[in-house]
């Protein structure tokens, strides 16, 4: 009998993970929907680094798959909301280390020889640790975008979420993200008729 692995059944299962569990959605979000715009935006993100720092070329590629990946602890951890997952340093780091053991338990779904290939996206490898903050910025954007669909479709419950998160991205130095939110958020704030 051929020795079988659930690592890629067990990912398939991120669309069953819902998100923003404490607030009224008016239309709910899962993490494989999230993952598919992290990528997309941290793919945008590397693009336009490249553009603007020409002598620190990141692979806007792997910057993308990154993405993809960026919560598939979570299929296991389920979604811990933001005010509660940063609440204080010990819940950080604790989450953290909670987050390492659900990663190990994925790449444990794999045969020997495909670990080392994911393990790398899993963990980010000392190498790629300068994709991190185009991920995290790619996150925090999505999460922003989120909030600003919710507002734009009448729901309350969203807007200090999208103030909070708005400021947040504001007082990053990241040049590509500034560039992005100066050039293309505002279309998230136009209805399909606005746009061209």
């Amino acid at each position: 009998m051929k020795e079988q692995f659930d690592f890629y059944a067990y990912i398939s299962r991120m669309k069953y993970i819902v998100r923003w569990g404490l607030m009224r959605n008016t239309d709910s979000e899962n993490i494989q929907e999230h993952s598919l715009q992290v990528a997309v935006l941290a793919h945008a993100l590397a693009v336009i680094h490249n553009k603007l720092c020409p002598k620190e070329q990141l692979s806007p590629e792997r910057a993308c798959l990154y993405g993809v990946f960026h919560d598939a602890s979570e299929i296991i951890t389920g979604d811990l909301p933001t005010p509660i997952k940063y609440y204080n340093p010990v819940i950080k780091d604790n989450y953290q280390a909670i987050e390492d053991i659900a990663k190990d338990k994925l790449l444990s779904m794999l045969p020997d020889d495909m670990i080392e290939v994911y393990k790398p996206i899993l963990f980010y490898e000392e190498e790629d640790a300068k994709y991190y903050p185009i991920v995290k910025s790619a996150d925090k954007l999505s999460a922003y975008i989120k909030c600003v669909e919710e507002v734009k479709a009448g729901n309350k419950e969203f807007v200090k979420a999208m103030e909070a998160t708005g400021n947040a991205l504001k007082e990053s130095d990241l040049p590509e993200l500034k560039y992005f939110m100066e050039h293309y958020l505002e279309a998230y704030n136009k209805t399909l008729d606005e746009m061209n």
